[in-house]
C-alpha cells in the first residue's frame, strides 16, 4: 500500500482536491446547500479560512488556510465529509454502503498541496476558478455558480470576463492531469 506523506504546517495554506467515490455522480451540486452547511458546521467547530473554492458535480477544489497554531486539515476534511454524508442520509437521499456497511460516498483520501508562495497561490486559485470550463460544464468561468470566482469579481480582484491565465500546468489531484 502507498504511504502518503502529508505536510502538516501550522497556519499553513493548502490546495485540496476532494472527490466522490462515484465519479459519475452530481450529488455535490445537487445538494450544494447541505455541503455548504457541512463547511459552516466544521468551521464553527474547527476554524479555517477558504481562500478559493469550486464545487463541481463529483469533486471539489479548495484553498484552505489554517489558524497559526493548527495543522490538522485531515480532521477538518473528515468532519466536512461526515457532516455532508449524514445530512444527505437524513434527507433520504440514497447513499451506497461498502462491504463493511459504511457510507461509500467519498473517496477515502484527498489530494493535498502546500501553497509555497504568492505565485503558487495564484496558479492554484486560477486552476480552481477555471476548472468548470476545463470539465466542459460552462463556456466561461463566471457562468459556474459554485465558485469563489464571484467573490473575487465583487472584490475587484478579477474582472467578470476573466478566463484564466492560459495553460495552467501542474498536478492538481485529478485524473488526467
Amino acid at each position: 500500500m502507498v504511504r502518503y506523506r502529508r505536510n502538516f504546517v501550522p497556519g499553513g495554506m493548502f490546495f485540496f482536491t476532494v472527490t466522490l467515490d462515484d465519479r459519475m455522480s452530481s450529488v455535490l451540486v445537487d445538494h450544494v446547500d447541505e455541503l455548504r452547511s457541512a463547511f459552516r458546521v466544521t468551521r464553527a467547530e474547527r476554524p479555517f479560512e477558504i481562500d478559493a473554492i469550486v464545487i463541481l458535480p463529483d469533486h471539489l477544489h479548495v484553498i484552505m488556510r489554517l489558524p497559526d497554531s493548527d495543522s490538522d486539515f485531515s480532521g477538518r476534511w473528515k468532519r466536512i465529509k461526515s457532516a455532508f454524508t449524514h445530512r444527505l442520509a437524513a434527507s433520504g437521499a440514497p447513499i451506497c454502503r461498502n462491504h463493511r456497511g459504511e457510507y461509500a460516498l467519498w473517496q477515502r483520501r484527498f489530494w493535498e498541496h502546500t501553497i509555497r508562495n504568492d505565485a503558487d497561490f495564484e496558479r492554484c486559485a486560477d486552476y480552481i476558478h477555471y476548472n468548470p470550463v476545463k470539465h466542459g460544464l460552462v463556456a466561461a468561468a463566471i457562468e459556474w455558480p459554485y465558485s469563489s470566482l464571484h467573490r473575487y469579481v465583487r472584490a475587484g480582484i478579477l474582472p467578470p470576463d476573466w478566463g484564466g491565465a492560459g495553460e495552467i500546468s501542474g498536478s492538481f489531484g485529478e485524473r488526467g492531469d
